[in-house]
């Protein structure tokens, strides 16, 4: 009898050691494939929520809406090739990038911008993508992007920043596969400088050098050279774009550089590990742009409470050494998460009467999905260290505060909100159908120019074509929305909204709260 216990118990200790062994190599192969698939920042998951999951696969859908160049594997089937002679003025292929808005303009601050926080979300909830299959759609619009601001950077002190003229554009209503319209290109430089421009450039391309690090080393490599470049030439000749080049000022006027700086700044260090970008942040430059103790909104004119959370990002994954100095930027983060939080002692008062975020008439949900993609980042960040408290003001918040309301802000947006509608095209049963677009207005088939298009803006009927995935710019302050092709303030998408919807959709798909440091 006691033979056989000594061989049970044998049998059981070769059993038990073999499922460990088992998982051992299963999670191992894991952590491979996710390295391979360029993401590599987690596997734990809870269940995976389908709402934000179908949400997540729609948004990605515009990127493709909005894509200019020779398409490749296209599947819009009303778009097709356009401005493939952009840039040829100056021997440069500035064919590919992306249409910023319903127009056709190519405005490199917003793009890069759009670049950034795709990179952003990939690098933090690439994992979380994949359960959706949108990391390679991801991965891919990404490029699309990087691909044009590496052309457009045709040498160290030269960044171009526009196709396109604004005025002879928005004179036209035309779909981009039709325009004969002049597609003039403009530069910043040393004599005429774009600090804010190059310096947002720089960490698009920087954060992109690390989505791309374990897929295309020497394409990442390549960015990353980019980036740095485009670093020293922002902080060597500072200028903002909007002074040297007046016409961005009525679409996409920079308020100031300095934030740039210090985002580009702390992208850098993430992608070179170069603790002399830690410098550049925890001295002068961050008494002077920072704005430490004061929250503000994050959007594609202001970096800085984005910066604030990203170098917080070393405060809670880091090394202690490179932590200090770091403490303005992760209290400031924290009066940010403190802000947002609506029974918070400082929460803003910028919000509409069911909770929204609302800072701005034009492009009002850019503010309320930007805020809750952060803080959904600040929860992980939190619950990933096992710190499970944020004291604002004395009163004691949680990471699972956060996340509730990020995903009042989303669930919101998705169609909790008083016109029962959802602001992401294509979602639910009720969403914008006349959206201020013009490839999404005019019937593919269609034979219009630059002028005798304009029937289809005021023509009767919802949008032939369905701008799949677009956000449109959102409610008025009373919460009501006009559906109309007219509208441009409420109706007019912008592929930074979709980038940011990636980010925080990307961050709510799972229960999962895994992420490590990619520094």
């Amino acid at each position: 009898m006691a033979y056989n216990d000594k061989s049970r118990l044998r049998r059981c200790c070769c059993w038990s050691l073999l499922v460990v062994v088992i998982g051992l190599i299963a999670i191992a192969i894991l952590v491979i494939v996710q390295k391979r698939n360029g993401s590599g920042f987690g596997f734990g998951f809870g269940g995976v929520n389908q709402n934000y999951s179908n949400a997540l696969k729609l948004t990605m859908k515009y990127f493709d809406v909005q894509k200019s160049g020779k398409l490749v594997n296209n599947d819009i089937s009303w778009r097709g090739d356009s401005a493939l002679k952009d840039g040829n003025e100056v021997k440069l292929d500035l064919s590919k990038g992306m249409y910023d808005a319903g127009d056709h303009m190519k405005f490199g601050f917003p793009m890069a911008f759009t670049a950034t926080v795709l990179s952003w979300a990939i690098l933090e909830y690439g994992d979380r993508m994949d359960v959706a299959n949108q990391l390679k759609p991801a991965q891919n619009s990404l490029k699309w992007i990087t691909d044009y601001l590496a052309n457009a950077h045709s040498s160290d002190n030269v960044l171009y920043v526009q196709v396109g003229d604004p005025v002879i554009d928005h004179g036209c209503w035309d779909r981009p596969e039709d325009m004969t319209e002049a597609r003039p290109v403009l530069q910043v430089n040393v004599s005429y400088p774009g600090s804010d421009v190059a310096a947002e450039t720089a960490a698009a391309m920087a954060s992109a050098s690390l989505v791309f690090k374990s897929i295309d080393s020497a394409y990442s490599s390549s960015l990353l050279q980019h980036a740095e470049k485009l670093f020293v030439f922002a902080d060597k000749h500072r200028g903002s774009y909007s002074k040297s080049i007046p016409s961005v000022k009525d679409y996409y006027d920079s308020t100031g550089y300095g934030d740039e700086l210090l985002w580009a700044a702390s992208w850098l260090f993430h992608a070179t590990g170069d603790v002399t970008y830690l410098d550049y942040v925890k001295g002068e430059n961050g008494e002077e742009f920072a704005s430490w103790g004061k929250p503000t909104w994050f959007s594609w004119d202001d970096k800085r409470a984005a910066t604030q959370v990203l170098l917080s990002r070393i405060s809670f994954f880091g090394s202690k050494s490179n932590a200090k100095g770091l403490d303005d930027y992760k209290s400031t983060a924290d009066a940010v998460m403190c802000g947002l939080l609506p029974n918070s002692p400082t929460a803003t008062d910028s919000r509409n009467a069911n909770g929204l975020i609302w800072i701005s008439e034009w492009n009002a949900l850019q503010h309320p999905i930007s805020s809750s993609f952060l803080a959904v980042l600040y929860s992980d960040y939190m619950i990933a260290n096992s710190i499970s408290e944020l004291s604002c003001d004395g009163e004691i918040f949680s990471p699972s505060d956060l996340r509730t309301f990020a995903i009042s802000q989303v669930d919101y947006v998705l169609g909790e909100n008083p016109m029962k509608m959802s602001y992401l095209v294509g979602y639910g049963d009720k969403y914008p159908k006349y959206v201020h677009h013009r490839g999404s207005s005019i019937p593919a088939d269609a034979k219009t120019g630059c002028k005798d298009g304009w029937k289809w803006l005021s023509a009767k009927g919802p949008n032939p074509n369905v701008a799949i995935g677009a956000v449109v710019g959102g409610p008025f302050l009373n919460e009501t929305y006009i559906d109309s092709r007219n509208n441009s303030i409420q109706g007019e998408p912008s592929t930074y909204n979709s980038a940011l919807m990636v980010g925080v959709l990307s961050g709510l798909i799972t229960t999962s709260n895994m992420v490590t440091s990619f520094s």
